[in-house]
């Protein structure tokens, strides 16, 4: 079954917003908890799995629902149907800050592999599948990497990068080192493996980790300066019960103002 064809806009900075507009009868599946909202004659329903063709039958709806489970998100995902007679519009929102990046799967050839958390919604028709890192480094390293969402299809889908949006396209041969949780999505035509830093020091002080994703090219790869992994770690250690200071910690007022508060 062909993807539903869909216009989009997509709004604000650094906390976007994907407002997709459906024709009479189109449709657009989004991800649990996403709906941002949506107009009067648009119906929502919750489906297991993606709601694609390709899940035909009761085994192919669990099928798709347990992929789902095993990529640590919802076993549900939410239809939106424009049952009125006009044009309507249905928006989605991301969780955290970062950028909405729209990707069209007919263009890189109908297939896609996305981090587990980065699909935000798409056209009605879009399989959600799982990627498997084939290589053994890679399965036993790779972390976030190693589990990836499969898009398939041969219309949008909107994914959520966290920070700042990168997307390169990698020549023959060439390639990145990145961060594990950094990597958005990227073609399968793209080699992704897991690579050691190199030294003991390094890995136990720079703060970077232990391994590092390569990817090499040929193929097209977005990534993403602030993985919610990695912003989550960052407001945990920060937090007072964790043992992490104040917001005013790095002034002499806010020393002083823990004294008086009886933090100190």
């Amino acid at each position: 079954m062909a993807m539903d064809v869909i216009d989009y806009e997509i709004h604000g900075d650094d906390m976007q917003y994907v407002e997709v507009e459906l024709d009479p009868g189109e449709a657009a599946v989004g991800e649990a908890g996403a709906m941002y909202y949506m107009e009067d004659g648009v119906s929502m329903d919750t489906v297991f799995g993606d709601g694609s063709a390709s899940e035909g039958g009761l085994f192919g709806k669990l099928l798709g629902a347990g992929k789902r489970l095993i990529t640590g998100e919802s076993l549900f995902t939410t239809v939106f149907l424009n049952q009125s007679s006009q044009k309507r519009k249905v928006a989605f929102a991301a969780s955290y800050p970062g950028k909405i990046v729209p990707v069209h799967l007919l263009e890189l050839g109908g297939m896609l592999y996305a981090q587990k958390d980065s699909f935000l919604a798409g056209a009605k028709g879009v399989s959600l599948g799982l990627a498997f890192q084939k290589k053994i480094g890679a399965g036993l390293f790779g972390g976030e990497g190693f589990i990836m969402q499969k898009l398939e299809g041969d219309g949008y889908v909107f994914l959520h990068a966290g920070g700042t949006l990168t997307s390169r396209q990698l020549q023959p041969g060439e390639t990145l080192r990145v961060d594990t949780g950094c990597v958005v999505a990227y073609q399968p035509s793209v080699d992704f493996d897991i690579e050691y830093v190199g030294k003991v020091k390094t890995a136990l002080f720079s703060g970077e980790g232990v391994f590092f994703a390569r990817l090499t090219g040929p193929g097209r790869v977005w990534l993403q300066s602030l993985p919610l992994s990695r912003l989550a770690d960052r407001i945990v250690a920060a937090s007072p019960r964790a043992g992490g200071g104040s917001s005013e910690q790095g002034s002499v007022l806010g020393g002083l103002g823990n004294l008086l508060d009886g933090k100190d």
